[in-house]
């Protein structure tokens, strides 16, 4: 037995391969669903418009029907005449035109919905081959296509000879009316006539229906080493997963070094850690960590920031401890509130600070706890 064959097709149909089965133009389709709606529609319209769409084609037919001699010998006034009245006769049938052209746009969202594909315009070769073709003439689907046929003969037939059976009086009583009222009545008994047969064939669109969605689940089905194989692919390879990381770490790098000129101050390690800290004045937020980094990215930081003025503070407790507890972008801990607003006042006197005044004491002493500190032995302990 083939290894991909249907019998081993037991997984249902991944997100992938259906998105891939969409971008082909390969979309459940029930023609039976949307043969029915329009023919519904089509029926439900004429039987409500069919009285006065009679009375206006009647009139169109005897404008037609009487010309005057001066119509007949005027080729130029023939010629409008006849225009207006096709207009007429066009414009009677312009509602159930647009009312068909609808339903035939919207049917398609009951089974599958709209789709639009470019891959289902180009032409495939296959298609051509003489032995698919006739192995899909004789395959399960086809199959199943002519019992359907069959079905639907049988039963529409059955409801044309009730319903003939139903109206064959009046029928025949036609030929004692009046010709308007003979018009109107036929035109009554055909709408009526038509929904009955729509109606039966709805009985087929509903089974129908349920049926496309199962074959076309059915069909996309996939095997176990299918799904194993499409898991590896979306993994992904780790040396390509490793190289995207690196360049996303060197992209979120760069705008954090742009972010650095905008900081209130950096507080350093001196030399090992360096963290960037911005509070936006009126803000309900804490302040918020812009750059972070250590070695190298540190240095930089330190770099850019005496290059734009921005204040650096050497308070190490502090630096690791904002290294280790936020990400950029965080607001800072709570349990660092303290000692970050005691470094802001220093740096917002620092602003402050006009020659001859008295200058400010550079904090020694900030409120970090212990435990938030990681090169403190108190953040070692575990908790009993």
């Amino acid at each position: 037995m083939a290894e991909d064959s249907e019998a081993e097709k037991t997984e249902a149909a991944s997100e992938r391969r259906l998105q891939q089965a969409r971008e082909e133009g390969d979309v459940p389709r029930s023609r039976e669903v949307g043969t029915f709606t329009v023919l519904m529609v089509s029926g439900a319209a004429l039987y409500v418009m069919g009285s006065s769409m009679a009375a206006k084609l009647g009139t169109a037919l005897k404008s037609g029907l009487s010309l005057t001699r001066e119509q007949v010998y005027n080729p130029d006034i023939l010629i409008t005449r006849i225009l207006t009245d096709i207009v007429n006769v066009l414009v009677t049938f312009l509602p159930i035109g647009v009312a068909v052209m609808l339903v035939a746009l919207i049917s398609p969202i009951f089974v599958g919905g709209w789709l639009f594909s470019a891959k289902a315009f180009m032409p495939k070769f296959s298609k051509l081959n003489p032995i698919n073709g006739i192995s899909n003439m004789v395959s399960k689907n086809s199959l199943v296509e002519l019992l359907k046929a069959i079905v639907k003969t049988i039963v529409v037939g059955s409801v044309a000879y009730l319903v003939i059976m139903k109206h064959k009086d009046a029928m025949f009583g036609l030929a004692n009316e009046s010709l308007d009222h003979a018009i109107v009545h036929m035109l009554d008994m055909m709408a009526m006539s038509f929904l009955y047969l729509v109606g039966a064939l709805g009985f087929i669109a509903a089974v129908d229906a349920p049926y496309q969605m199962w074959h076309y689940a059915n069909k996309l089905k996939m095997t176990r080493q299918e799904m194993i194989q499409e898991s590896k692919e979306n993994d992904g390879n780790p040396q390509i997963k490793g190289k995207i990381r690196q360049m996303q770490r060197e992209m979120a790098k760069g705008r954090m070094m742009q972010d650095v000129p905008t900081a209130d101050v950096v507080v350093t390690n001196p030399t090992h850690y360096a963290v960037a800290l911005k509070y936006a004045d009126g803000s309900k937020g804490a302040p918020k960590v812009v750059a972070k980094g250590a070695d190298e990215v540190a240095a930089k930081i330190r770099e850019l920031a005496k290059e734009h003025k921005v204040a650096i503070l050497e308070a190490p407790p502090l630096a690791r401890a904002l290294f280790k507890h936020t990400e950029i972008g965080d607001e800072i801990p709570a349990r660092l509130y303290a000692a970050v607003a005691e470094v802001l006042a220093y740096v917002y006197q620092l602003r402050a600070y006009r020659p001859g005044g008295r200058y400010p004491d550079r904090p020694t002493e900030l409120d970090v706890p212990a435990d938030m500190d990681p090169n403190n032995p108190a953040s070692q302990k575990k908790p009993e």
